[in-house]
C-alpha cells in the first residue's frame, strides 16, 4: 500500500533542497561580457543556457568591438571581451588588460550582402555593379571588423568606386543591419548570423561574400584582468569551448 512521506520526512527532504538551492546560489556569480554586435542572437541564447547549466550569470553589453576597446583601455569594469576580429584582444594582451594566454577564436564569422527584399541580392552579388540601388549600408570600416571586410570585398570586386557616393555607415554591425532591416537602405553588408536561424536565410535574400575577398574574420575571445580572480568569466570562457555553446553558434552560420 502507498503511504505518503511523514510530515517529518517531507520537511527534511524541503530543507535539504532548499539547502542545495542556497549554496548553489551563494556558490553563482556574474560576469560583464562586452559582446561584438554581430555576435548578439546566439551569445543571448548561449548566456541563457550558460545559467541554467552552471548557475553563473553573464551581463551582456553589445556594440563596436573598436569602441569596445576604447572602454576597457579607460578602466571600463568588463570582464570578457567577446571581439569581432583577433587583432584587438591581442592588443589588449600586450597593454596588460588582457590576461596572457586566455585568447582563444570562438567563431569565424561570415560575411553576406544582404536585402530585406526578396530576390533582390542575386546569387553571385552582381547587384553591386549592376543594380540602380539608392543606398549600401556598411559597418564602420574604423570600428567593427564587418566593415573592414566588406570594404576590402569591395575593393576586390573593383565596386568601390561605384558604390562609393551611395555608402551609408553603422556605427557597428548592429545598426548596419537596421538600416537594411527597414529599408533605409535597399542593401548593406552584414553578418551572416544576422539574418540566419538554424542554417536558413530568415528573410530577404543573400549573397555569402567568399572568404578569398576579406581577411579571415576571427573573432577571438579574452578574459580581460579584471576578471582573473572571477568565477563566472572563468567558467563562461571554457562553456564557450564546449559542445552546447558550439552547437549554438554554429547555427548561426559560423564557423571554427
Amino acid at each position: 500500500m502507498l503511504r505518503h512521506p511523514a510530515p517529518a520526512l517531507r520537511s527534511l527532504v524541503g530543507l535539504i533542497g532548499l539547502t542545495l538551492a542556497t549554496v548553489h546560489a551563494v556558490h553563482a556569480d556574474t560576469v560583464s561580457v562586452a559582446v561584438a554586435a554581430n555576435f548578439t542572437a546566439p551569445m543571448q541564447k548561449i548566456a541563457a543556457a550558460f545559467e541554467a547549466d552552471t548557475g553563473h550569470k553573464a551581463e551582456l553589453s553589445f556594440g563596436a568591438t573598436g569602441k569596445f576597446y576604447a572602454q576597457i583601455t579607460n578602466g571600463a569594469p568588463f570582464q570578457i571581451l567577446l571581439s569581432a576580429d583577433d587583432t584587438t584582444p591581442a592588443k589588449l594582451e600586450k597593454e596588460g588588460k588582457a590576461v596572457p594566454n586566455t585568447r582563444f577564436t570562438y567563431a569565424i564569422g561570415t560575411l553576406v550582402l544582404w536585402s530585406a527584399q526578396p530576390g533582390y541580392v542575386d546569387a553571385q552579388g552582381a547587384v553591386l555593379k549592376t543594380g540602380d540601388f539608392k543606398h549600401l549600408a556598411i559597418a564602420n570600416p574604423k570600428l567593427a571588423p564587418y566593415g573592414l571586410a566588406a570594404m576590402q570585398a569591395m575593393d576586390k570586386l573593383g565596386v568601390t568606386t561605384r558604390v562609393q557616393p551611395r555608402l551609408v555607415q553603422g556605427e557597428n554591425i548592429a545598426q548596419t543591419h537596421q538600416f537594411v532591416a527597414t529599408g533605409n537602405a535597399q542593401l548593406g553588408f552584414v553578418a551572416l548570423s544576422q539574418v540566419m536561424a538554424d542554417g536558413k536565410i530568415t528573410s530577404g535574400s543573400a549573397w555569402q561574400v567568399p572568404g578569398d575577398l576579406h581577411e579571415p574574420i576571427r573573432q577571438d575571445a579574452a578574459l580581460l584582468e579584471t576578471g582573473k580572480g572571477n568565477a563566472a568569466a572563468l567558467a563562461l570562457m571554457q562553456y564557450l569551448k564546449g559542445d552546447k555553446a558550439r552547437g549554438i553558434i554554429k547555427s548561426y552560420g559560423y564557423s571554427f
